[in-house]
């Protein structure tokens, strides 16, 4: 199972909508639901809302709640922005201490992997370590001769056919992908490198006594190459939470100014009586303010659609390693080595 929505069990509907389709989709369906069950309730609702729009006081309670909760979640939002921000204050020694680690991260991968300089941009670094991962997964099974038994061979063909068919699927979602769009980490989180470390080491830890030295040494290869991808990931998935929670306060920021104009204008000047009549059986009073109510409510639309992919992501890679942090209908035995007392 490569899809993520395969490994999450769930819909691929359900997964497009919390990862893949653009946020501002998302925002415009959660405001045009907003306003039309505004719209409807007061419509066709017990409650009389026609009569009860008339008078003043239930609009003014509405709008004042609505004017704490924007303000409340600005406040929310700059707390967010100096979280983010203080992780690019550090003094020069622990900028010093980042850059080093990086570029000792970026050497350790070329010398294993044979790259003369890794890629600088997001998308092409994870392309070409994907590529050497499944590169070093064909010469392993090229190693492989007639010595090998027909059972453990088939379990090496399969364990490398999934790394070569994964590697190339993550490899065909990162052409062209650019970093700030979910493209490039939706590509990493596609390849299930957690799954693929431990098949590889139960295969090293329990047949290396069986297997001929070149493909062991082919095997130690790959397992040192496919480690690499846990951190990468991470480091992407790292870099991308901060670009979205950027963006997040920036959106947020931008319609927080609308929203409080609304709702100023509600409880300052808006008269229910003033504006008679109807539209489509609706009254127009009801129009305007379900309108405003979901102008309003548009801050909290943008914070809901952003927050629902980084949890997402977030909870789909909390471990890093040969942990499935999932429901799977796989249950594992545990094996032991035959001279273990």
């Amino acid at each position: 199972m490569n899809s993520i929505s395969q490994r999450a069990g769930a819909s691929q509907l359900k997964i497009k909508i919390l990862l893949e389709v653009n946020r501002w989709v998302i925002v415009g369906g959660l405001a045009a639901s907003v306003f039309v069950t505004v719209v409807l309730v007061g419509t066709f609702g017990p409650a009389p809302i026609p009569v009860l729009l008339q008078y003043q006081d239930p609009i003014d309670t509405l709008f004042q709640g609505l004017v704490s909760g924007v303000i409340t979640g600005v406040t929310l939002i700059l707390t967010i922005n100096q979280l983010v921000l203080s992780q690019e204050l550090d003094p020069i020694g622990a900028q010093r201490e980042r850059m080093e680690g990086a570029l000792s991260f970026r050497q350790d991968l070329e010398d294993t992997t044979g790259l003369a300089v890794s890629p600088a941009q997001p998308s092409a670094f994870l392309r070409a370590l994907i590529e050497a991962i499944r590169r070093k997964a064909i010469a392993l099974e090229d190693a492989m001769d007639s010595g090998i038994d027909g059972d453990m061979r088939d379990e090496i063909e399969d364990t490398v056919d999934g790394i070569t068919d994964n590697a190339e699927e993550a490899q065909e979602q990162l052409t062209d992908s650019q970093f700030g769009t979910f493209n490039v980490l939706g590509a990493a989180l596609g390849f299930n490198y957690s799954r693929k470390v431990h098949d590889l080491r139960r295969l090293r830890n329990l047949h290396s006594d069986s297997l001929p030295d070149e493909v062991n040494e082919r095997l130690n290869d790959l397992l040192e190459v496919i480690k690499f991808f846990g951190p990468a990931r991470e480091h992407i998935k790292t870099l991308y939470f901060r670009w979205e929670l950027i963006d997040l306060s920036r959106a947020i920021l931008y319609t927080a100014i609308p929203a409080l104009t609304t709702t100023f204008l509600m409880i300052l000047f808006y008269t229910p009586r003033e504006i008679p009549g109807g539209i489509l059986g609706v009254p127009n009073t009801l129009w305007i303010v379900s309108l405003a109510v979901t102008i309003a409510t548009l801050p909290f639309l943008i914070l809901l659609a952003y927050i629902l992919r980084i949890a997402t992501v977030a909870k789909r890679t909390l471990a890093i390693g040969p942990f499935v942090l999932r429901t799977t209908d796989r249950n594992e035995e545990i094996e032991w080595e035959d001279d273990f007392e």
